[in-house]
């Protein structure tokens, strides 16, 4: 209902897609907020956000509400409940945060870290309480980096501003940042997806005044190593990467043109399929419950506002 970007986009539990907030208004954040239904194909209102935020991060919380945190210029976060389909403001974090990532621990807290004035810093939230609270600062400084949630419950941090190449796991148990092995290639902006055998696929992104990478690599938590796999057929950053029902990876955007491909992880390759109807970055993709893929918002050609489109697997 209000052309997007840099949009949160949240599977509810009951099936329907949570857009909220965003850019643009005469180049103003949005607090509005919208929902899509995948039966009847439609976006309806929602209620607004307690504070307009663009780059923020949204979290599905186990109890069923959406924490929102980050692009509101200061350190506000809120909680939507679909069942009263309202937001409300919740605990502040301890610093202000844009383009943050969060989360959702195994114990059902969520993990915040990077975007920030102190951009070491990481913390909890715990949704019994309502309230954020520091935990150990992650080994170097990083912003355009990525989380992921492994199989045995630590957190994947990796690449992002200055050090691109290093990557650190969160240990929820300690509450510690500690090394793991470097990335083969330095990257900010990448995609980091957790496959079904408990590898992470590391793709694309870059580094500033460089060209965009189209290489991949693959993390084994295991050995704690990167290693290389196959490229993709073209060069992206800020693209999305969403796990399908059948183990294999959705990659669009970020690329400057409407192509899209998948990777196999038991060919280690990529391959293209169909294209989309129109470019786009810092766009959403969401996995819906009957296996489509949602397509919202974004930056098209020249900067255009863009419509919504699902993927057919």
């Amino acid at each position: 209902m209000t052309t997007r970007y840099y949009q949160t986009a949240t599977l509810l539990s009951g099936g329907l897609v949570l857009i909220a907030g965003g850019c643009c208004n005469g180049m103003a954040s949005l607090a509005s907020a919208e929902l899509y239904d995948p039966k009847t194909g439609t976006f309806s209102p929602t209620g607004s956000m307690t504070t307009a935020r663009m780059n923020g991060a949204a979290t599905l919380l186990a109890d069923g509400r959406v924490l929102i945190v980050g692009g509101a210029g200061d350190a506000s976060a809120e909680l939507y409940n679909p069942s009263t389909g309202t937001f409300s403001p919740t605990g502040s974090m301890t610093t202000a945060r844009a383009g943050p990532t969060a989360t959702l621990l195994l114990d059902g807290r969520v993990l915040i870290t990077g975007g920030s004035a102190d951009p070491r810093s990481a913390e909890l939230y715990n949704p019994t309480t309502g309230t954020f609270s520091p935990t150990g600062s992650m080994r170097t400084v990083r912003y355009g980096e990525t989380a992921t949630l492994l199989s045995d419950g630590r957190v994947l941090i990796a690449g992002g501003l200055p050090d691109l190449g290093s990557a650190e796991l969160y240990n929820p148990i300690t509450g510690t940042f500690s090394p793991t092995g470097s990335m083969a290639t330095p990257r900010m902006y990448q995609s980091a997806t957790l496959l079904s055998n408990g590898r992470v696929l590391i793709a694309g992104g870059g580094v500033l005044g460089l060209p965009v990478l189209a290489s991949a690599e693959l993390y084994n938590p295991i050995t704690g190593t990167f290693t290389a796999t196959g490229s993709m057929t073209a060069p992206r950053m800020n693209q999305t990467a969403t796990l399908l029902s059948s183990g294999r990876v959705l990659i669009v955007g970020g690329a400057g043109d409407t192509s899209a491909e998948l990777y196999d992880p038991a060919t280690a390759e990529f391959s293209l399929t169909g294209s989309m109807t129109t470019i786009r970055l810092v766009h959403t993709a969401t996995l819906l419950p009957d296996g489509r893929v949602l397509i919202t918002g974004g930056t098209g050609a020249y900067g255009s506002t863009v419509p919504a489109e699902l993927y057919q697997p």
